[in-house]
Protein backbone atom coordinates (compact mmCIF):
# COMPACT_ATOMS: atom_id res chain seq x y z
CA UNK A 1 0.00 0.00 0.00
CA UNK A 2 1.35 3.63 -0.84
CA UNK A 3 0.51 6.34 0.83
CA UNK A 4 0.96 9.71 -0.18
CA UNK A 5 0.55 13.66 0.82
CA UNK A 6 -1.96 14.84 -1.36
CA UNK A 7 -2.54 19.14 -2.21
CA UNK A 8 -5.88 20.18 -3.39
CA UNK A 9 -5.19 22.01 -6.93
CA UNK A 10 -6.30 25.24 -5.76
CA UNK A 11 -7.08 27.06 -2.28
CA UNK A 12 -3.32 27.65 -1.08
CA UNK A 13 -2.54 30.37 0.11
CA UNK A 14 1.03 30.70 0.37
CA UNK A 15 0.83 30.79 3.77
CA UNK A 16 3.76 28.42 4.12
CA UNK A 17 2.54 26.91 7.74
CA UNK A 18 2.88 23.04 5.95
CA UNK A 19 6.30 24.06 5.68
CA UNK A 20 6.90 25.21 8.86
CA UNK A 21 5.49 22.41 10.53
CA UNK A 22 7.37 19.70 8.07
CA UNK A 23 10.76 21.79 9.07
CA UNK A 24 10.11 21.63 12.70
CA UNK A 25 8.97 18.24 12.72
CA UNK A 26 11.95 16.98 10.76
CA UNK A 27 14.97 19.29 11.41
CA UNK A 28 13.77 20.94 14.30
CA UNK A 29 14.36 24.21 13.02
CA UNK A 30 11.95 27.02 12.58
CA UNK A 31 13.10 27.35 8.60
CA UNK A 32 10.92 26.73 6.05
CA UNK A 33 13.95 26.33 3.46
CA UNK A 34 14.29 22.73 5.23
CA UNK A 35 10.66 21.81 4.70
CA UNK A 36 10.34 18.43 2.13
CA UNK A 37 7.42 20.64 0.81
CA UNK A 38 7.06 22.99 -2.00
CA UNK A 39 5.08 26.16 -2.52
CA UNK A 40 5.51 27.97 -5.65
CA UNK A 41 3.57 31.11 -6.60
CA UNK A 42 2.51 32.43 -9.89
CA UNK A 43 1.89 35.92 -9.98
CA UNK A 44 1.19 38.60 -11.51
CA UNK A 45 -0.95 35.70 -13.57
CA UNK A 46 -3.21 33.26 -12.96
CA UNK A 47 -2.27 34.78 -9.01
CA UNK A 48 -2.05 31.45 -7.52
CA UNK A 49 0.13 29.54 -5.35
CA UNK A 50 0.63 25.63 -5.83
CA UNK A 51 1.79 23.49 -3.66
CA UNK A 52 4.44 20.72 -4.39
CA UNK A 53 4.28 17.29 -3.10
CA UNK A 54 5.68 13.79 -3.80
CA UNK A 55 3.53 11.59 -5.21
CA UNK A 56 5.64 7.99 -4.12
CA UNK A 57 6.35 7.06 -7.66
CA UNK A 58 9.72 5.51 -6.50
CA UNK A 59 11.78 7.18 -9.54
CA UNK A 60 14.44 8.41 -6.71
CA UNK A 61 14.67 4.69 -5.28
CA UNK A 62 15.17 3.59 -8.75
CA UNK A 63 18.11 5.50 -9.66
CA UNK A 64 19.64 6.09 -6.19
CA UNK A 65 23.69 4.40 -6.31
CA UNK A 66 23.86 3.66 -2.49
CA UNK A 67 20.08 2.24 -2.33
CA UNK A 68 19.41 4.58 -0.01
CA UNK A 69 15.96 5.34 -1.00
CA UNK A 70 13.60 2.78 1.09
CA UNK A 71 9.72 2.06 1.07
CA UNK A 72 9.02 2.58 4.49
CA UNK A 73 5.14 2.48 5.85
CA UNK A 74 4.35 3.05 2.26
CA UNK A 75 6.05 5.55 1.33
CA UNK A 76 9.53 6.32 -0.35
CA UNK A 77 12.04 7.75 2.55
CA UNK A 78 15.93 8.88 2.27
CA UNK A 79 18.19 6.69 4.69
CA UNK A 80 20.30 9.10 5.58
CA UNK A 81 23.07 6.80 7.01
CA UNK A 82 23.29 5.24 3.52
CA UNK A 83 22.67 8.23 1.85
CA UNK A 84 25.88 9.27 -0.18
CA UNK A 85 24.47 12.87 -0.97
CA UNK A 86 25.67 12.23 -4.69
CA UNK A 87 22.01 14.32 -5.54
CA UNK A 88 20.78 11.78 -8.55
CA UNK A 89 17.58 11.48 -7.04
CA UNK A 90 17.12 15.43 -6.99
CA UNK A 91 17.84 15.78 -10.62
CA UNK A 92 15.83 12.67 -11.52
CA UNK A 93 12.88 13.15 -9.51
CA UNK A 94 10.19 14.04 -12.46
CA UNK A 95 8.50 16.53 -9.96
CA UNK A 96 11.14 18.34 -8.72
CA UNK A 97 9.96 17.82 -5.26
CA UNK A 98 13.11 16.73 -3.52
CA UNK A 99 15.51 19.45 -2.30
CA UNK A 100 18.72 20.10 -1.37
CA UNK A 101 19.67 23.12 1.54
CA UNK A 102 23.49 24.05 1.77
CA UNK A 103 22.83 23.07 5.68
CA UNK A 104 22.05 19.66 4.90
CA UNK A 105 23.94 16.70 3.76
CA UNK A 106 21.17 14.49 2.72
CA UNK A 107 18.38 15.93 0.16
CA UNK A 108 14.82 15.57 1.57
CA UNK A 109 11.51 14.34 0.54
CA UNK A 110 8.33 13.99 1.54
CA UNK A 111 7.76 10.74 3.67
CA UNK A 112 4.00 11.06 4.02
CA UNK A 113 4.28 11.65 7.84
CA UNK A 114 1.07 14.00 7.82
CA UNK A 115 2.05 16.28 10.09
CA UNK A 116 1.24 19.13 8.53
CA UNK A 117 -2.51 18.20 7.28
CA UNK A 118 -4.14 19.35 10.31
CA UNK A 119 -2.36 22.56 10.41
CA UNK A 120 -3.58 23.65 6.74
CA UNK A 121 -6.31 26.31 7.38
CA UNK A 122 -7.55 25.50 4.29
CA UNK A 123 -7.82 22.21 4.06
CA UNK A 124 -5.61 21.94 0.81
CA UNK A 125 -3.40 19.17 2.03
CA UNK A 126 -4.65 15.34 2.94
CA UNK A 127 -3.04 11.91 3.26
CA UNK A 128 -4.07 8.98 0.90
CA UNK A 129 -3.33 5.18 0.95
CA UNK A 130 -3.77 3.79 -2.09
CA UNK A 131 -6.54 1.08 -2.16
CA UNK A 132 -8.36 3.45 0.61
CA UNK A 133 -12.17 3.61 -0.42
Amino acid sequence: MTTRLTAAAEGCSGCRVCQLVCALTHVQENNVKKAAIGIRGYFPAPGRYEVEVCDQCGQCATVCPEEAIVLQDGAWTIDSDRCSGCGVCVDSCPRGVIFRHPDRAVPVKCDACGECVPFCSRGVLAIQKEGDT
